[in-house]
């Protein structure tokens, strides 16, 4: 399936080593090389699906109908989902104040903003059918969250650590796409093991750092501050990296079997949470070495 999207369509980001592209379909018998959850053919998540038809052996061929996701999908829906991230961001940057008077309202505005953001990934992330609505809202929420530690950052730390950390997150994400599309990231079962069991340890760990912060005081455990903070911060933006590996597979395997159309929202919505993570980590690592100097 060829996209309109120059950036995917260009023929510097297509492989011929086995692995598929976002254009690519299966062959006749064989697994599907790269995907983690693949058995072979009959392992396709989208089997049921209604759009999309099989040959004789059962491999995946073009849809009959027109309603399936399309690279195009996707980038339009993560432009939607990002921008409505960024929209927010801006609002709460520039109305809510940080200064000494009103730093606290705006702390607890953006705790309030992380808490329903966070409940609103984790409805959207079991929800069975994707819902634009909620990721949007969740996108919105999250936006705020991000504008005012963004302000934060860069009026008590380091002045335009926000413009840092979105330069790096884009630097990330280019140089993962690239790295993914010209096969020299291969996602794998064992690589998707590894990284996610990494991301639920790194979790784990950072939320006993929180508790130990909480009712202990100071940084809990020290793993977010000083030569350790910035070790476990590059942990992090790698740990974010790898993951946006497993979105690409996950946009390159619904594309190449057909999944339908609202499914575009549901990996527009795994690329923003990742960006997110891999955003908040550049900003908190910026601080970190700013605060070094």
């Amino acid at each position: 399936m060829r996209s309109s999207n120059p950036v995917f369509s260009r023929r510097g980001f297509s492989r011929d080593n086995g692995h598929a592209g976002f254009n690519a379909t299966p062959q006749a018998g064989a697994p599907a090389t790269g995907n983690p959850y693949a058995q072979g053919t009959a392992a396709n998540p989208y089997a049921t699906n209604p759009y999309a038809q099989t040959d004789i052996q059962g491999a995946p061929q073009a849809p009959a109908r027109p309603d399936v996701m399309t690279i195009d999908d996707v980038v339009t829906r993560t432009a939607m989902t990002l921008g409505t991230v960024i929209v927010a961001a801006t609002a709460a940057w520039w109305t809510l104040p940080v200064d000494k008077e009103n730093v606290g309202t705006a702390i607890g505005i953006a705790i309030g903003a992380a808490i329903v953001g966070f409940v609103l990934s984790l409805v959207n992330s079991f929800k069975r059918q994707p819902s634009p609505p909620l990721i949007l809202t969740y996108a919105a929420f999250e936006g705020v969250f991000l504008g005012v530690i963004s302000n934060i950052v860069s009026v008590y730390w380091a002045p335009g650590a926000a413009m840092q950390a979105v330069i790096g997150t884009m630097a990330v994400f280019a140089g993962v796409l690239i790295a993914y599309r010209t096969g020299l990231i291969r996602v794998t079962r064992r690589f998707y093991g590894f990284v996610m069991a990494a991301a639920i340890g790194f979790s784990l760990l950072m939320m006993v750092n929180l508790l130990f912060a909480v009712f202990g005081g100071g940084d809990g455990l020290g793993f977010r501050s000083g030569a350790l903070g910035i070790i476990f911060g590059i942990v992090a933006i790698v740990i974010g990296a790898c993951i946006l590996a497993l979105n690409f597979k996950q946009v390159e395997d619904g594309i190449a079997y057909g999944a339908p159309r609202e499914e575009s929202w549901l990996a527009a919505f795994g690329l923003t949470v990742t960006l997110v993570w891999i955003y908040i980590e550049m900003l908190r690592l910026v601080a970190i070495l700013s605060g070094d100097d």
